[in-house]
């Protein structure tokens, strides 16, 4: 029988050939890997992990297609949960795993700030994301893109945009177009900041203030004389500022 794609699981099933094959050798599987497969969907990406002889694990909240998958993929541990509510320290990998998976626009977000928060476990990820998101992770600084998750996801990772997926791609098609990317945490930032929990702060309360100065936009964390002390013009807008800058911005409150 046919599965149907759900929209209260934003799904859109990917269905051309060419692109799955791109994506395939984008992710380009060893048979020493140990993958988890986020959102399989109808198994497009994963025939060709299977293929590689990889260690796998699947993670989809669909009972539908997991009742599809298992007997495709008897072999491969199968897990029927939600990706966002799901203990990664269940997968038990004596290296660090890779992730791929196709991530739905209403998720992805969030489920890459829990991922970055296993970065020390974590390989690389390759997702296929809505392209805003894609073009917001990695933008840089003085552009309308750069933000928060500019920020945050190139604090934890390098992030490189690899190739853009048509709308046509997918069944249904989407009305946004996609893209896929590969985050592969920093083992070595420039800059370590001491609390991230202080440093998120900042990041909201400096981009939901974007078009005021940063003198202004942080004016509840930091005084015009702590940004002179810390080298940061405050005549500059949050988009402005450079991810060490807001590192050294929260490193400094942290410290004081």
């Amino acid at each position: 029988m046919a599965i149907r794609a759900r929209k209260r699981f934003s799904q859109n099933f990917l269905t051309n050939t060419n692109v799955i094959e791109q994506i395939a050798a984008a992710i380009n599987p060893a048979q020493t890997d140990h993958i988890l497969e986020i959102g399989p969907g109808r198994g497009a990406i994963t025939d060709f992990l299977v293929g590689s002889g990889c260690h796998l694990d699947l993670v989809e909240i669909d009972r539908d297609l997991v009742n599809r998958l298992e007997p495709l993929y008897p072999n491969v541990m199968i897990y029927s949960e939600d990706i966002l509510k799901f203990d990664l320290a269940r997968i038990d990998s004596p290296t660090p795993i890779r992730v791929v998976g196709n991530l739905p626009y209403n998720i992805s977000t969030p489920l890459l700030f829990k991922l970055f928060q296993h970065s020390e476990c974590i390989k690389d990820l390759t997702f296929m994301l809505q392209l805003e998101v894609v073009n917001r992770i990695v933008a840089q600084p003085s552009s309308k893109s750069y933000g928060r998750l500019s920020i945050m996801s190139q604090y934890h990772c390098d992030a490189e945009k690899l190739f853009q997926i048509p709308s046509t791609a997918f069944t249904p098609k989407p009305k946004v177009e996609s893209a896929l990317i590969r985050l592969t945490p920093r083992r070595n930032p420039s800059l370590v900041a001491s609390n991230l929990e202080l440093l998120g702060q900042i990041l909201i309360s400096a981009f939901s203030k974007r078009r005021k100065t940063v003198r202004n936009a942080l004016a509840s964390y930091l005084s015009a004389e702590d940004l002179q002390h810390l080298n940061i013009d405050t005549g500059l807008r949050p988009e402005n500022l450079s991810p060490d800058d807001y590192v050294r911005c929260a490193n400094f409150l942290s410290d004081r």
